[in-house]
Parts: C-alpha cells; sequence; structure tokens
C-alpha cells in the first residue's frame, strides 16, 4: 500500500495495525486501500497578528476518513509537532472507534502545528478563530464535527461554534461537541473520556478479580483524561503511586495526594512544584510495580524497549496510540497484563459527544446522571463484544477491537457499492 502525503512513525503504525487485522478478516488486497486511505486531508495556512505588533503564519490540518456511516467526527488538536500524518492516523483510529462503539459516524482529525502554552490569550482565540475560518466549507453538523483534543478545551470549541454560526448568520451549535455547557454543550462531556477509563478498568478488575480498593495506579498524562480518571480511582480506594505530565513525573510507592496535585494544577496548570520530593524519571514511571497502569499521554511510549519490562495487571490506554505494534507482539506473550485498548478504553470521550450532537440537533437535553448512565451502557456493550470476539477467535483485545471497527466500516463500504 503506498502512500503520497502520508508519513511519519505514527502513520506506518497505523497502517501495520489494520494490515493486521486485514489478514484476520481476509480482506482482499484490492479492498483494503479504500477502507484505509483516507478520504480527504485539508492543509491550510492560519496566518494571526502577535501581541507585539508581528504576524505569524501556523500550518494547520483537518483529515476526514470515510463518510460512510455518516459525518466524520474527532477531535482538534494543538501541538507543536503536528503533522498530516500523524492527524491521518489519529483520524483512521477515530473510524474504528467510532465503529467499535456503533456511533454513526467516520473518523476525522484536526489541528495545528503550535505550541498552544506560547500563546497569549488573545493570540490563541484569533489562532481557533481563524482555523475555524479556513474549515468552514469542509466542516457542518453533517458532514464533519469538531471535537476538543490535545492542547484545546471547551473555550476554544466555544470560539469554533461561533465563528461558524457568525458565517450561517445563526447559532449553529452542534457544529462542534465538548462545548461548554452554557453556549450548548452536554453535561458530563469534559469527564467522559476519564470517566470512561475508570469505568472500564473496574469491568477489567472484576473480571480478574481485582479488588480496587487498596490497588496501586500510575497515570501517566495529567491531562484532562488522566486527572479525571486518576481522581476517580483515588475515590475508589485505588492507591495512586506514580503520575506525570508534560513538566515533571512523581513516584511514591506510598502513594500521592491526587486532592493536592490538582489543587496545585487548577493553580499552575501543570504538575511541576507540586511534589518535589518525589520527582522521578518520566520513562522509567511506566516500568515500576503497580496493578493498574494509565497512559494518558501521547502516542508510542510502550515499545519494543520496555514492553516486557511493565509490571502492572491492567494496562489500560487512555491515550491514542500509546503501545507500538512492536510492544503489542510482545504483550501478546504476556497473558498476566490485561490490556484495554485505545479505541474502546478512550472511547468515553466520543460516545458523549455522540450524545452532545444528538442533543443539538434535538433541542432536548439529558441531565449529568442520564448521560452517565448511557455511557456506562455503551461501554459495557463495547466491552463485551471485544471480550467476546477475543476468546472466540483466540485474538488479542487490540485485534479483537480493531476487528470489530474495521469489520463494520467494510461492511457498510460494501453495502453502499462505489459511486459511480
Amino acid at each position: 500500500m503506498t502512500t503520497s502525503i502520508y508519513s511519519g512513525p505514527v502513520f506506518e503504525m497505523a497502517r501495520q495495525q489494520f494490515e493486521n487485522v486485514a489478514d484476520i478478516l481476509d480482506i482482499d488486497q484490492f479492498e483494503r486501500p479504500r477502507i484505509f486511505m483516507p478520504k480527504r486531508a485539508l492543509a491550510v495556512s492560519c496566518p494571526i497578528h502577535r501581541d507585539d505588533g508581528s504576524l505569524t503564519v501556523f500550518q494547520g490540518y483537518r483529515v476526514q476518513h470515510h463518510l460512510t456511516l455518516g459525518p466524520t467526527k474527532g477531535g482538534t488538536r494543538f501541538a507543536p509537532t503536528l503533522d498530516v500524518g500523524e492527524v491521518a492516523a489519529l483520524a483512521i483510529w477515530m473510524s474504528w472507534k467510532c465503529a467499535l462503539a456503533g456511533l454513526p459516524y467516520g473518523g476525522a482529525k484536526g489541528g495545528v502545528a503550535v505550541d498552544p502554552r506560547a500563546l497569549s490569550p488573545r493570540e490563541l482565540e484569533a489562532l481557533s478563530r481563524r482555523y475555524m475560518q479556513e474549515m468552514i466549507p469542509f466542516v457542518g453538523p453533517h458532514v464533519d464535527v469538531m471535537a476538543p483534543d490535545m492542547g484545546t478545551n471547551e473555550t476554544v470549541m466555544a470560539w469554533f461554534m461561533d465563528t461558524y454560526s457568525m458565517y450561517q448568520g445563526r447559532t449553529v451549535a452542534e457544529v462542534v461537541t465538548g462545548k461548554p455547557v452554557a453556549t450548548g454543550g452536554t453535561a458530563g462531556r469534559r469527564e467522559a473520556t476519564g470517566r470512561g477509563v475508570f469505568y472500564l478498568i473496574g469491568l477489567v478488575a472484576e473480571r480478574i478479580e481485582l479488588p480496587l480498593d487498596g490497588a496501586r495506579a500510575i497515570v501517566q498524562g495529567y491531562g484532562n483524561v488522566g486527572a479525571v480518571a486518576a481522581q476517580a480511582l483515588a475515590a475508589a480506594g485505588v492507591r495512586i503511586v506514580g503520575v506525570s505530565d508534560h513538566s515533571v513525573a512523581y513516584y511514591d510507592p506510598k502513594g500521592l495526594d491526587i486532592a493536592a496535585l490538582d489543587l496545585h494544577v487548577q493553580r499552575t496548570g501543570a504538575l511541576i512544584g507540586a511534589a518535589d520530593q518525589a520527582r522521578f524519571d518520566g520513562r522509567d514511571l511506566l516500568v515500576q510495580p503497580c496493578d493498574i497502569l494509565v497512559p494518558a499521554a501521547t502516542e508510542r511510549v510502550i515499545d519494543a524497549e520496555n514492553a516486557g519490562l511493565l509490571q502492572c495487571r491492567i494496562l489500560a490506554e487512555g491515550a491514542n496510540g500509546p503501545t507500538t505494534p512492536e510492544a503489542d507482539a510482545i504483550l501478546k506473550l504476556r497473558p498476566e497484563i490485561h490490556v484495554i485498548p485505545d479505541i474502546l478504553c478512550n472511547s468515553g470521550g466520543v460516545v458523549v459527544s455522540y450524545f452532545e450532537w444528538v442533543q443539538g440537533l434535538q433541542q432536548f437535553f439529558w441531565d449529568e446522571a442520564e448521560v452517565n448512565a448511557k455511557l456506562n451502557r455503551t461501554l459495557a456493550r463495547s466491552f463485551e463484544a471485544v471480550c467476546r470476539r477475543a476468546e472466540s477467535r483466540r485474538l488479542s483485545n487490540r485485534e479483537a477491537a480493531l476487528s470489530i471497527g474495521v469489520e463494520r466500516v467494510m461492511q457498510a463500504k460494501r453495502s453502499r457499492g462505489l459511486f459511480p
């Protein structure tokens, strides 16, 4: 399978995963490019005036993987190293994630190559609005629905929605999800991914007879997903022995004070300075003894070098693509580690984004308890489907999850045929 504009280790990782699953599903070689390759990719220049009077042009992207099942859906990432290959891989993974959850979406992803921490609030708003302005011909409630991702948040989504709405001449709240509740967002959306990680950990813990009360957990990536998951685990009696973010890592076998860490992050925006006596090497954090390991940061952090050194019983992938194919091969030989693959583990966000989209289209909203109940039912259904397929076909959990997602997209494409 050849590509022209897509490259890089993250895209290659997505391609390897697909080829492996395509072999499992016995998909014809001639059919594979249609299922795997993105439908379209957009690259845009986003010029903004800086606070010092200068002008800077940032590179933005959006990749829409397929529109076979409905509009595309996916986050918008602001990160300094972002490129179109990474964005395409994330869009592809989102397709399998939505199909696994039974959502009527194809996958999409977008973003801007920028460090948002280097922008002032005014510059961040200017860049956000300019990016959405460039996207307007290619997005919409029934075409492509954006959501937050790394480096963006509820406020950025509100700016996106307002910019799109100004061009339409009316409020179009359903063009993005992950908005503040005051602007048409849904209760529980911000916490949904982290809550989903926690809920699935609970299902696995029950399955392997691991009591959560007294268990030990390490959370890599103390952003929105990791922090919410850590808080929920701590509330269930789990001892959080390690955490990290972009600024620092902490490890203490006796346990860390999560409430104190949260207060520090709320005040300063980062973990650094919260517990300096427990500072630790971030790379080594992943291989410390624990019962639950939650990589919730970036891609490819578990690789061939450290997969054999993991000392956890549950590997809950809060991030997208944290485990390389080479590491997967090692983990298949370690049945004592129960992997909750990313397209299942972190799907809570897109599930509740779907709820927000539906509520926006209908102008009828649910309370947070109802949202959480619907989320748990959806995750439990996907979890049982993955477990059944893994056991019946003797697949790894990742192979089972990906094969369900790929198979559903493949079946939809086959039933619709090829136009013209």
